[in-house]
């Protein structure tokens, strides 16, 4: 696959660059069009929404060099070129809740509330930047034949004819994780759409719901970052999947309440 999309001399628009805006670009516009139904003030999604992108990914970028240095360590500069792919998701998941986190802070508004909305958009996001990785031929699978990808019988014969880098067919992984997520979208939707749904049950079902998908992904990936022979997404992994039981199992101790999406501190925000 060619990873640039075009090129003007030395200027050049890459897909993954290009896969990623148009992520984000849903993932806000969902965000907005779900705050609305909750009264959230579109400036307080919008402010939000751009330094939750901003802060993720500059952790991704961070995240992935970390354990990744011995390919930066002789070319710093080479750390800038994130649009040339290498961000790591978890690494934007940590970066972009801490932003969150702050910036709900500084307005007194329920971080869950705000993850609740969220939760829809990530999960379409990470769905539409997945391929990204697809043209810069990465994030894929163990090498496997042509007969089995056909097998499969649910990929493309465009996915299948990328996944044959030089010779060798691999799994493809990306594939796999966008399809996942694309279920788990349309899955938190109607969670979130349900009246009785409580504060944090969506946030709770995206910690669930992408760690138990990308445990079994990553099994198969040949790219994994990796710390003590072991690969740090499925250790990550775990540990949000953990949190997210937990919380239901907090949920599950309140009775369901619709003011609890009510938040008369966003009343009297001013921007």
């Amino acid at each position: 696959m060619n990873p640039v999309m075009f090129q003007i001399g030395n200027f050049e628009i890459r897909w993954y660059s290009v896969f990623i805006l148009i992520g984000v670009i849903l993932a806000y516009e969902l965000a907005e069009f779900e705050g609305k139904k909750y009264k959230v003030p579109k400036n307080f999604i919008f402010n939000m929404t751009f330094w939750v992108v901003l802060f993720g990914i500059i952790g991704a970028r961070i995240y992935y060099v970390i354990f990744n240095w011995s390919l930066y360590s002789h070319d710093i500069l080479s750390i800038l070129k994130f649009w040339e792919g290498g961000l790591a998701i978890h690494g934007g998941f940590f970066a972009g809740l801490l932003t969150m986190y702050l910036y709900c802070q500084k307005y007194n508004v329920r971080i869950l509330k705000m993850t609740d909305i969220a939760a829809p958009s990530l999960l379409i996001a990470q769905a539409i930047g997945r391929w990204g990785n697809f043209f810069n031929s990465e994030a894929h699978g163990y090498a496997t034949t042509l007969a089995t990808l056909k097998d499969h019988k649910i990929i493309p014969q465009f996915i299948i004819d990328g996944m044959n880098i030089n010779g060798v067919y691999y799994e493809p992984t990306f594939y796999y994780e966008s399809l996942w997520c694309i279920l788990g979208f349309i899955i938190a939707l109607i969670i979130r759409s349900r009246k009785k749904t409580k504060l944090g049950t969506t946030t709770a079902f995206y910690l669930i719901w992408y760690s138990v998908g990308r445990f079994f992904i990553e099994s198969m990936r040949t790219d994994s970052l990796m710390l003590a022979g072991f690969k740090v997404a499925q250790i990550v992994s775990v540990i949000l999947f953990i949190i997210g039981i937990v919380l239901i199992m907090l949920n599950a101790r309140k009775k369901a309440n619709d003011d609890l999406y009510k938040d008369t501190n966003l009343d009297n925000i001013r921007f």
